[in-house]
């Protein structure tokens, strides 16, 4: 009777993991960015606002409420057309939560054709202790078209005063550029996580990381940035190589490493940051 109900109970907890998806591309229409096809299954949701000027912004919506570990597993995949403006970022930070089985599992994959501009800002990623996440953020970029991309992860709520301690993060990136691979990234950090972050060649008791990509990028866009280095309230750090520039941030407080990244994504691409990120 016993293994009959921790079976039953399993099947429930096994069908109550989340899963979604979100496939769409973008194209003009009489030299405005407009939605073209569109696929949503599972948890995921993606709105699009009143259109701005003549290009369109996209906002992912995580019905789920979070994301667990097992089978939890999310796809994202993304075109923008020739010519195309895209603005996407989420609606919330998302939450990765404890999980004691398999990581969950994130894929992006975004894409933009000749002349596009893309612009992948989502807000931050907060992890709780003993999460585990593998993340795959795969980017194909036509010669001519343009990147903006950040992301923010942040371990444990501090200001609840609650601390990642220990937990699996995993994290792939691969840049592509007119069919060549310009970038590849792979950070992994597991077990005791809270004691290596406190090392000094990893975060230096930092609980916030932050990566931006600006594609194209070159030396006198780093110069540009590295005039708000007296303001910057974390660590930051830029470099461009390949074509693109990146950027590197950390920092002890997840609200100044927020208004770190916001800086530096204003002086990069001159455009107003979703009106999300200011709330």
């Amino acid at each position: 009777m016993r293994t009959g109900t921790t079976s039953a109970t399993s099947a429930i907890f096994a069908a109550n993991r989340a899963q979604g998806s979100v496939i769409f591309d973008v194209h003009q229409v009489e030299g405005l960015t407009r939605r073209h096809h569109l696929h949503e299954s599972g948890s995921l949701r993606v709105r699009f606002p009143s259109p701005e000027a003549d290009g369109l912004s996209a906002v992912f919506v995580n019905t789920a409420g979070g994301v667990a570990g097992g089978e939890y597993r999310f796809g994202i995949e993304i075109a923008a057309g020739e010519g195309t403006r895209l603005s996407v970022t989420t609606a919330a930070a998302e939450k990765i939560y404890r999980a004691e089985g398999p990581a969950a599992q994130l894929d992006i994959s975004l894409k933009a054709a000749a002349g596009a501009q893309i612009a992948w800002l989502p807000q931050e990623t907060i992890l709780f202790d003993r999460a585990r996440v593998s993340r795959h953020i795969d980017i194909d970029l036509a010669d001519s078209a343009s990147l903006l991309l950040c992301e923010i992860v942040v371990f444990g709520r501090t200001a609840m005063g609650e601390r990642m301690l220990s937990g699996e993060f995993t994290d792939r990136w691969r840049l592509s550029r007119g069919g060549r691979l310009v970038f590849a990234d792979n950070i992994r950090l597991d077990g005791d996580i809270g004691e290596k972050l406190g090392r000094a060649a990893v975060a230096r008791g930092g609980v916030a990381i932050g990566t931006a990509l600006i594609v194209p990028g070159d030396e006198a866009l780093v110069e540009r940035i590295r005039e708000l280095t007296t303001s910057f309230g974390g660590e930051v750090g830029i470099s461009s190589w390949n074509g693109f520039a990146m950027a590197r941030f950390c920092a002890q407080d997840a609200g100044k490493l927020r208004a770190d990244m916001m800086a530096v994504l204003g002086r990069a691409s001159g455009q107003a940051l979703p009106r999300l990120w200011l709330n």
